[in-house]
């Protein structure tokens, strides 16, 4: 099996876990908890169970594909592994479109923010202007090596949690326990449809899993990462929708821009109002510091496959990343910025990122089966081919939540790409 022996592995259990926090708990968390009570009011906590079983189930997947694949690449790379570079390459499509759209619309989100707190952000050029800073200024840093890029995201995932935990540990003394009461138990179709939109808030683990190449010891960090980065993320966001929901009652609903703004002024005041909103732009900009950290070495991946120009591989001889495709990819995503919104993309995203986590659940029972074995001893799947089915049948359930135009743009996407591929192969082979 290959190796990206000119990468420097930096990346240990501590690193990895906050990566995968930084790059979860991104702007969703800040819009999504009144969606999810407009449409379970009370029982919202159910769809947030919902999604946390299926992300255990798919990371149990996650933890044994990444245990026996350590190339650059993450979920890409063990797809590829497992089913060759075609279908490899399909998944990449999947990653490329979630990843970079995801992130050009939260850095939009994130200017907007900006925008309310300093009015002129919100001319055309100046927004434009801070999008370049943006991506640009985080380009450099990753360019410079995976080491600064994984201090970047530590410093911002203590910043993103500590107003979170604050409105928390603040509001949940004040809670109305009138607010928290069940009317009812809500429909399976209405769970479904909260779950479909309120996974956004958990997608992510793929991002933080592309530098496979630059961790230490896979076998051992990523199982225990990724089960310790969803043990505190599912806490927090059980936490804060339940604190939420108990400040705003039916009300909080109708404060779909920025709910958790809103509940923390009724405990804090316009200081916590304004704590919550800066929260918000913090845990923007470390969304996209993490994406900018993981997402361009898919690109680097695709390069290695040939696929796209062979340039995406080149390495500094300095500081050994791949700076071509960080630069690249920098570019690409922030003029999707610059013309993009939060919500436009968010459902066609998570429809990409769970058609992606069902191959790759696919690639974890192949790997095992064909035994592909990297550093250390692979992490052994509980019972077998019972969580790979498991995660299997949650995925496709969410799926049918979803909408025939989400279904027919990725599929027309997916058929362009391998006519390109095909295409390009067969101009190869001449």
């Amino acid at each position: 099996m290959r190796s990206d022996s000119g990468f420097v592995r930096a990346l240990g259990v501590r690193q990895l876990t906050a990566s995968i926090i930084n790059v979860t708990i991104g702007a969703g968390i800040f819009v999504l908890p009144a969606a999810a009570a407009a449409t379970l009011g009370p029982a919202a906590p159910l769809a947030y169970i919902v999604c946390a079983v299926l992300m255990a189930l798919i990371v149990c997947c996650f933890a044994s594909a990444g245990s026996r694949v350590s190339l650059t690449g993450g979920l890409y790379a063990y797809v590829e592994v497992a089913f060759g570079p075609f279908v490899g390459f399909l998944a990449g499509v999947l990653y490329a479109l979630m990843a970079a759209f995801a992130v050009a619309s939260v850095a939009s989100a994130f200017a907007g923010s900006v925008g309310a707190v300093w009015r002129g952000a919100n001319a055309p050029p100046m927004r434009a202007l801070l999008l370049i800073a943006l991506f640009g200024g985080l380009a450099a840093i990753n360019v410079r090596g995976v080491k600064p890029g994984a201090r970047v995201i530590e410093v911002m995932t203590v910043a993103k949690l500590l107003p979170l935990v604050v409105f928390v540990a603040a509001g949940i003394w004040a809670v109305n326990p009138d607010y928290l009461r069940w009317p009812s138990m809500p429909a399976i179709s209405q769970i479904g449809r909260t779950a479909i939109v309120l996974i956004f808030a958990f997608v992510g683990v793929e991002i933080a899993l592309v530098p496979s190449g630059e961790i230490r010891d896979p076998a051992r960090t990523v199982p225990r990462a990724l089960f310790l980065a969803l043990a505190i993320t599912t806490t927090l966001y059980l936490l804060i929708q339940t604190t939420a929901q108990g400040l705003l009652g039916p009300s909080m609903s109708t404060y779909a821009a920025a709910p958790l703004a809103e509940a923390a002024a009724r405990v804090l005041g316009s200081g916590g109002r304004l704590l919550v909103l800066v929260g918000a732009i913090v845990s923007m900009f470390g969304y996209v510091s993490g994406d900018m950290l993981g997402s361009p070495r898919a690109w680097y991946a695709f390069g290695r496959a040939g696929v796209l120009p062979a340039a995406m591989t080149r390495v500094h001889p300095a500081y050994h990343t791949p700076y071509v495709a960080i630069v690249v990819y920098a570019c690409v995503v922030a003029t999707l910025a610059i013309s993009s919104s939060f919500t436009q993309l968010a459902v066609l995203a998570n429809v990409a990122a769970l058609t992606l986590y069902l191959m790759c659940v696919a690639a974890s029972v192949e790997l095992q089966r064909r035994d592909i074995r990297a550093d250390g001893t692979p992490f052994a799947v509980p019972g077998g081919p019972v969580i790979p089915i498991a995660a299997a049948a949650v995925i496709l359930w969410l799926l049918s939540n979803a909408t025939r135009r989400e279904f027919a743009v990725e599929a027309i996407v997916l058929a362009a790409a391998s006519l390109l591929y095909s295409i390009r192969k067969g101009v190869g082979q001449r």
